[in-house]
């Protein structure tokens, strides 16, 4: 994208510590997303079709890998040449290949949610047959709602002009500058703030319905045997433990862009807000290990790269274990 002027030896140590932060954090996030996609991918060779969950599975992995790689392009640039982002056309791509990123993982999260809920729930109403019975065409419908909202969000930001105004008001009038930065801020946050709402309230209620359900199995016991309740317990608690976990990424994720929102806007010049855009790989990271973990073929999976890892004495890097384990299931 462009040439640092600055060498590693050269740089302060502030800057050098940040600079390993930014790559302690990417190349775990990293690393989880290329198994998952590598995992997910080798099964479909292999088994020459693809489930509608693998299929999430790769797309969710590589919306992650996209919008880490901009967070950490993005954090590299503003610490070592911040003024490659004087620029408002440099600043609008940027802001929009990660509002893009960011949206498309967040939504095919929520599809993970929407499929838990679909398929270990149970209720008799006929509103949750028709959707289980049609889970495919849900998470379309539910994609594709994903894809309009995020265009209507664009053209909003359009309409209001929110990209463009700050960069026509001269900074020589700082009380005019100072307001029209903390508005556009206000408005930007509002518009943004609604594509993040109906993806938490979808996966807030699949978390309250899969409750609903197992209190109902839990009141059926003289119905259902032990074993089986027990079975049926136990996929509704893991259930619900991978969506309280997502939810609460979720929240730490969307507290943390706001603050880095307003910091950014308030004080543009501070590079100590910089360690801000490290918050951001929270939630990508952490929940990508959080589905590993749950997934019983991705943990089984994990277990043999790392045992792969443990039995070579010559060195051999993480990607190019999981590559050869993903090899080896084709």
């Amino acid at each position: 994208m462009c040439g640092f002027p600055l060498s590693i030896q050269l740089l302060t140590g502030l800057v050098q510590m940040y600079v390993i932060l930014i790559i302690a954090v990417f190349t775990p996030g990293m690393l989880g997303n290329v198994f998952i996609g590598l995992v997910n991918y080798s099964d479909w060779v292999k088994n020459k079709k693809i489930t509608f969950i693998n299929f999430i599975l790769i797309c969710l992995a590589a919306s992650r890998i996209s919008s880490v790689l901009v967070v950490f392009i993005d954090a590299i640039i503003l610490e070592l040449t911040p003024h490659v982002y004087h620029s408002y056309s440099r600043v609008k791509c940027s802001d929009i290949f990660w509002v893009i990123t960011d949206q498309l993982s967040t939504w095919l999260a929520t599809c993970l949610s929407i499929f838990y809920l679909l398929k270990i729930a149970h209720f008799s109403h006929p509103l949750f047959l028709w959707l289980k019975w049609r889970l495919r065409g849900v998470l379309v419908g539910f994609l594709l709602f994903s894809l309009f909202s995020l265009i209507v969000y664009f053209l909003l930001l359009e309409l209001l002009s929110i990209w463009g105004d700050i960069y026509v008001i001269p900074k020589s009038n700082l009380t005019l500058y100072s307001e029209t930065i903390k508005t556009l801020a206000f408005q930007k946050i509002i518009v943004f703030d609604m594509l993040y709402l109906v993806p938490f309230l979808v996966s807030l209620a699949s978390l309250l319905l899969l409750f609903l359900s197992l209190v109902k199995h839990s009141q059926n016991l003289d119905r259902i045997s032990t074993t089986s309740e027990d079975s049926r317990a136990k996929i509704h608690k893991k259930a619900m433990k991978m969506l309280l976990s997502f939810l609460v990424l979720f929240i730490i994720h969307i507290f943390c862009m706001q603050l880095s929102r307003w910091l950014f806007f308030l004080f543009p010049n501070n590079r100590s807000t910089n360690f801000l855009l490290l918050t951001l790989n929270i939630f990508p990271l952490s929940h990508t290990f959080i589905i590993i973990l749950g997934n019983s073929k991705l943990r089984q999976r994990a277990m043999r790269v790392l045992q792969h890892l443990k039995s070579h004495k010559t060195p051999t890097t993480l990607l190019h274990s999981i590559y050869i384990i993903a090899k080896k299931n084709l």
